[in-house]
């Protein structure tokens, strides 16, 4: 065997071994997310993603050896590339003129919350302590679209990883509690399902998150509450753009700043470009009818797979890595927005 065939094989066998890497954790997820779904059918109120992060972090407690190494990139994969494609696949069932009208729906309350989570973080963060990068990682992620927002940001501040961990357990932790609390609260206060869309997909941190509570609350909020948030994460783009001339500024000493040095591929995320995609190919009619109940399905499905894959892979560690005060910051920063998520919706008439 020659020197170029052996290299060929031992790269073959390597690429091998990379996709099967997530396999196990990936049959996991399947699994909690297939019984989730079950046990959403017969619990409509509770619903089948909410279920799965459930089932998934106790699953991962009490069963030993699930949250080992060998199920570890399983679970990263279904959290990740697994939700944003679930996003893309939602994207065929609503049409371009939708996405427009909703968004521009959102616009005022959506911007008032954002100015409150921004706002909220700089007083806040004087007030508590919480200063420089923890204080605008954390703003940024509650004001936008959490852990995307973050690294989005991370990208352009280079932050210290100390820094990143807090902002995103801080984030992680408020995730979980909207996921669990807004869908029973929305019920609670009889919000409509374009209401409960608009107020989860403004006043909760995570796409993901937006995601399980939207469509556990059933009805039309779901479709509104994602393009809610889809419209919300188009603020990353000037937000870290303004973060990124001050860094800019600030390493050049006060110079001229290089546009080359801008992390542009990282102000877009992919799952947005392919939403807006998929929702084109809709308009353009090249759906066919009696594909859009099977692709919502799979949607859904897709959804309830990623949430397993993040009960799954809950710590309780993971949740005290914040700290005291970050964690603080973040809860009154995440009722506050919350809050004024509501009552712009009261003055708006968008209740």
């Amino acid at each position: 065997m020659t020197g170029a065939t052996l290299g060929a094989t031992r790269a073959t066998a390597e690429w091998r071994a990379k996709l099967a890497r997530p396999v196990p954790g990936l049959a996991v997820a399947l699994l909690v997310a297939a019984v989730a779904t079950a046990g959403g059918k017969l619990v409509p109120v509770v619903g089948g993603p909410v279920l799965a992060i459930l089932l998934g972090a106790v699953a991962g407690a009490v069963v030993p050896g699930l949250r080992s190494w060998r199920f570890s990139p399983g679970y990263a994969v279904a959290s990740r590339p697994v939700l944003q494609l679930s996003i893309v696949v939602l994207g065929t069932g609503l049409s371009i003129q939708q996405v427009v009208h909703v968004g521009g729906q959102s616009l005022p309350v959506m911007l008032g919350t954002l100015a409150v989570a921004l706002g909220g973080a700089w007083v806040l963060g004087r007030l508590l302590g919480v200063r420089g990068e923890t204080q605008t990682l954390i703003g940024v992620g509650t004001g936008i679209c959490g852990a995307s927002a973050i690294a989005a940001t991370s990208a352009v501040l280079k932050p210290k990883e100390a820094n990143i961990a807090y902002a995103l357990g801080t984030i992680f932790t408020f995730n979980v509690a909207a996921v669990l609390l807004f869908p029973p609260l929305g019920h609670a206060l009889g919000m409509s399902p374009h209401a409960f869309g608009l107020w989860a997909g403004t006043a909760v941190n995570d796409t993901s998150s937006v995601v399980a509570a939207s469509y556990a609350y059933g009805g039309d909020a779901g479709a509104y509450g994602l393009v809610v948030k889809l419209t919300r994460t188009l603020t990353l783009i000037p937000i870290v753009l303004f973060l990124a001339v001050l860094a800019a500024r600030k390493q050049a000493g006060g110079g001229r700043i290089s546009l080359r040095a801008m992390p542009w591929h990282r102000l877009v995320p992919p799952f947005l470009i392919g939403f807006l995609a998929a929702a084109t190919v809709e308009s353009a009619g090249w759906i066919p009818e009696s594909w859009h109940a099977p692709l919502s399905t799979l949607g859904t499905f897709l959804i309830t797979m990623a949430l397993a894959g993040i009960g799954l892979a809950l710590k309780p560690s993971d949740l005290r890595k914040a700290g005291h005060r970050p964690l603080l910051m973040g809860a009154i920063l995440w009722i506050a927005v919350a809050a004024s998520s509501l009552g712009l919706q009261a003055l708006t008439g968008t209740m």
